[in-house]
């Protein structure tokens, strides 16, 4: 159950993303996927904190990125827009994943 909502959501965050990150979809659009997934992973009801693999972990971690940078850093933030492509490159095994971040579970 978990792996499928990880494999799930994983690809749902690319998409979901990597259109934000284009301008093809709004700010607003972006957060509502995020909370979605939130309530979707509370509904599991998952008490361990920790991660069971490092690709659940950059997952969590770009959801974090998500809800905590602005809009504005999200649009204009060049360090932080690799780091976005790296943790969605690597969640489509495309790349390594990132060295430095913190990624746990809500």
């Amino acid at each position: 159950m978990l792996d499928t909502f990880l494999e799930q959501k994983s690809k749902q965050l690319v998409f979901f993303l990597s259109r934000y990150l284009r301008g093809q979809l709004p700010h607003r659009e972006m957060h509502l996927f995020v909370w979605d997934t939130l309530e979707e992973w509370a509904q599991l009801q998952v008490s361990n904190k920790v991660p069971q693999s490092f690709r659940e972990m950059v997952f969590w971690h770009l959801i974090y990125q998500l809800e905590l940078c602005s809009e504005a850093e999200l649009k204009s933030d060049r360090r932080l827009r690799r780091e976005l492509h790296q943790c969605m490159g690597y969640l489509l095994g495309k790349t390594q994943g990132p060295a430095d971040f913190v990624g746990v579970r809500p």
